[in-house]
């Protein structure tokens, strides 16, 4: 198993390019099931979790060639299977994005409940109540949803109790090619949602109020539809992850391939703990502040604080001077990597939602373990300014959604390295 071993502190400086939208590219992803040609997309981020969907996609009787790294053709013309099992489910909860589209074109398909999440409880009781809504029948058996719709899909007036990000993309999806108007209310507005819906609206499907919590979606009736190349949108936590390592660390960074308006929530944290920015429409450049001030976040939807970044905020939030809260109000187990902070050094206390961070504390490398995706990332930004060696182990997590992370770092002038335990 690979571990990281990092050598600090040390300052960073330079470039870095960011990658696609992990987020982003796996409902598009699992929107090409709705797809009547080959599907080239391009900006697809090269991380584990990509590579699980698209041989998700394959186990259907679907195939994908890359033409380089990062583009991707699709094509779904030919689907044998509408069964998606549970040895592929279970090692990403976002397969589940293709029920909806699989529902909608074929009439049935069975795809496994996803299981257990390290971050705490994500049901799809959601997607489903709302799929029985458009006219389809469900049922659990056996571990596995088994939906039927044999006449298809009809619109109707989906209102989501709380917001859900795949819950809106998979409705997106189902109701593309539903019969009839799809109403959603209480949509979820997160850039890669909007993505979706953007791409859809270009192949011809009409969607009236993209970006906003409340979305209409005329279906074309099972009529599979011609998508045209388009790029993955830019990855906004891999961004905000890069600005965290650079305010941390006391560094001007300037990233590239970026989409700042995304980022309007991170950044906005940033500057009230004093850091400044020089922003174009593609760039920003992140630069060191005299004094990190102390800040107070909770996570929410977008546009909203991100929960995907709260842990590298929690990383940052140990070098800043006074008192800092991060309240965490949408995953009820996503503080596991306080434990791994405090082994650092640092001074957190946590109680129930809420951790409350005394800074700025000396960290001193040791070993760590990521506990999860985004709690890997922090354990990375806290080792790079620990004084001594830090190794961080089972990085497999790290792996799921950042592309070259240890490259990156190393490029900006990181002392990292990917090694066998």
């Amino acid at each position: 198993m690979d571990y990281l071993e990092i050598t600090g502190p040390t300052k960073l400086h330079g470039n870095v390019k960011i990658s696609g939208a992990k987020n982003a590219a796996l409902p598009l992803i699992a929107m090409t099931l709705l797809a009547n040609n080959t599907v080239k997309i391009g900006n697809m981020p090269s991380v584990v979790d990509i590579k699980t969907l698209l041989k998700l996609i394959e186990n259907l009787g679907g195939t994908f060639s890359f033409k380089d790294e990062n583009t991707v053709e699709i094509n779904t013309c030919c689907l044998t299977n509408t069964k998606a099992t549970y040895e592929i489910v279970k090692t990403m909860r976002a397969s589940i994005l293709v029920l909806g589209p699989l529902l909608s074109r074929f009439g049935h398909c069975e795809v496994s409940l996803p299981g257990g999440c390290a971050i705490g409880q994500r049901p799809i009781d959601l997607h489903l109540k709302a799929l029985e809504q458009m006219g389809a029948k469900i049922t659990i058996h056996a571990g596995y949803v088994q939906a039927e719709a044999p006449d298809g899909l009809k619109g109707a007036h989906i209102i989501f109790d709380k917001i859900t990000v795949t819950g809106t993309a998979n409705v997106i999806m189902a109701a593309a090619l539903a019969k009839g108007k799809t109403t959603i209310t209480n949509a979820a507005r997160e850039p890669e949602v909007v993505q979706l819906c953007e791409v859809l609206k270009n192949s011809g499907v009409s969607i009236e109020g993209i970006g906003t919590a409340e979305l209409a979606i005329y279906g074309t009736d099972r009529r599979l539809v011609d998508i045209d190349p388009f790029d993955v949108i830019p990855d906004r936590i891999e961004a905000g992850t890069y600005l965290c390592a650079a305010g941390i660390s006391d560094s001007t960074v300037t990233l590239e391939n970026v989409r700042p308006d995304h980022l309007e929530a991170v950044t906005g944290k940033l500057e009230e703990m004093g850091f400044t920015f020089d922003i174009t429409e593609n760039t920003m450049t992140i630069h060191p502040t005299d004094t990190i001030k102390s800040v107070n976040i909770v996570t929410q939807e977008y546009p909203g604080f991100p929960t995907d970044m709260q842990a590298q905020f929690l990383a940052l939030a140990t070098q800043a001077h006074g008192t800092s809260t991060i309240e965490e109000r949408l995953f009820e187990n996503r503080f596991m990597h306080v434990s791994e902070l405090q082994r650092l050094g640092a001074d957190i206390k946590l109680s129930g939602h809420t951790a409350t961070v005394i800074g700025p504390s000396q960290l001193s490398g040791t070993d760590v373990m990521a506990t999860d995706l985004r709690a890997s990332s922090a354990m990375v930004i806290a080792a790079n300014i620990a004084e001594g060696v830090t190794q961080v182990h089972r990085i497999y997590h790290l792996d799921r959604g950042y592309e070259n992370l240890e490259k990156k770092l190393g490029d900006l002038g990181a002392k990292i390295e990917r090694l066998r335990e």
